[in-house]
């Protein structure tokens, strides 16, 4: 269904729950331009129907203008995700012009105390509200999408307030997902139950003011639920994502599995890999699954969970999802979730980076 485009690893932001891995790619390694135009042409002759444009900050790349007209001009959906902070009228014209069909504008907070804490730079919310006005002034659907944690979840009905305030058709409260930079400052960020189904009730209450006039989706944290969430809809079913340096991923987090051969779109065609690549079949469809899996009545739905948070928690990416209430290690969840504490965050930084 979806191609994710992680043009680059670069960002003015910092935040500590960034989905980029720890080891960051160095602006060396990127895929030249051409290389991405044969991408979004190999993505749409295999069915892909829509292309994120990702990061780090995918505005930080110079030839972002052409890379969106090529995924236009190929047919497919292209939706730009975006921290806002490089967005203004004078670098957005050339992106709608290009055929961008619509934006998810990030936030941190809706305070700048918090939204400085969280990313990492100072006076952030002043460029993102500018960035908003911007897109929607030039008619493009626009996103807002709020990570929440223990340090801002409590303000979840003045996001919705900005929301409204700002024009936004659509909005995602998602709660920070504990692998990479996230599961790094777990103890700081993961939110108390009590927050938690407040979360719940404020995302309940904004669905029934705001009813069809604004699209909401909700994102709970895995940590806190006794069944796993089928992971980007399932290994290797929906979703390719593509690091900035081309390996071929079925999720963000996979180039953290040892032990396997990561494909890459400089040595081989985006069909071969998704059909017959090692990576993507590792955990596609069931027979991998050790038991209790194997013979759930749920196999088939979760699609085991996730193998990324199998692999953060249990050194196992083949291992039964901790989160089931089912695992034989549910007891790591558990732990996990009274670990809290009041710890300094550690921020993302480009000083982790890769070299080939």
């Amino acid at each position: 269904m979806s191609l994710l485009a992680e043009l680059t690893h670069r960002c003015p932001l910092q935040c500590p729950y960034c989905s980029n891995p720890l080891a960051l790619e160095n602006v060396r390694n990127e895929l030249p331009t051409d290389v991405w135009m044969r991408v979004l042409d190999e993505a749409a002759d295999l069915g892909v129907l829509q292309a994120h444009f990702s990061g780090g900050e995918p505005m930080a790349r110079k030839d972002l203008p052409e890379l969106v007209r090529r995924a236009a001009k190929a047919g497919l959906y292209v939706n730009l995700i975006t921290s806002g902070i490089l967005l203004d009228e004078a670098s957005f014209i050339p992106l709608v012009d290009a055929g961008v069909d619509h934006v998810q504008l990030s936030f941190q907070d809706v305070t700048p105390e918090g939204a400085d804490l969280i990313g990492g730079m100072k006076n952030a919310q002043a460029r993102k509200l500018e960035a908003a006005r911007v897109i929607v002034a030039q008619g493009v659907p626009l996103t807002l999408n709020f990570v929440v944690h223990r340090l801002n979840v409590e303000r979840i009905p003045q996001m919705f307030d900005l929301a409204e305030e700002l024009g936004a058709r659509r909005v995602e409260i998602a709660h920070t997902q504990y692998y990479g930079w996230g599961l790094k400052n777990r103890a700081t960020l993961l939110p108390t139950r009590a927050q938690l189904e407040q979360s719940e009730r404020d995302v309940a209450a904004a669905r029934a003011r705001f009813g069809a006039e604004m699209a909401i989706d909700f994102v709970t944290p895995d940590y806190y639920a006794d069944e796993p969430k089928p992971c980007m809809g399932g290994w290797g079913r929906r979703f390719i994502n593509i690091s900035p340096s081309g390996r071929v991923l079925p999720c963000h987090a996979a180039e953290t599995i040892p032990g396997v051969s990561f494909p890459t779109v400089l040595e081989d065609g985006l069909e071969s890999i998704w059909t017959k690549s090692d990576l993507f079949n590792r955990f596609r469809g069931v027979d991998w699954m050790p038991e209790p899996c194997r013979a759930c009545d749920r196999r088939e739905e979760d699609w085991g969970g996730c193998r990324c948070q199998a692999l953060a928690l249990l050194g196992d990416a083949g291992a039964t999802d901790p989160v089931c209430r089912r695992s034989p290690d549910r007891s790591r969840i558990d732990a996990a979730i009274a670990e809290s504490a009041d710890a300094p965050l550690t921020y993302r930084r480009m000083s982790n980076h890769k070299t080939q």
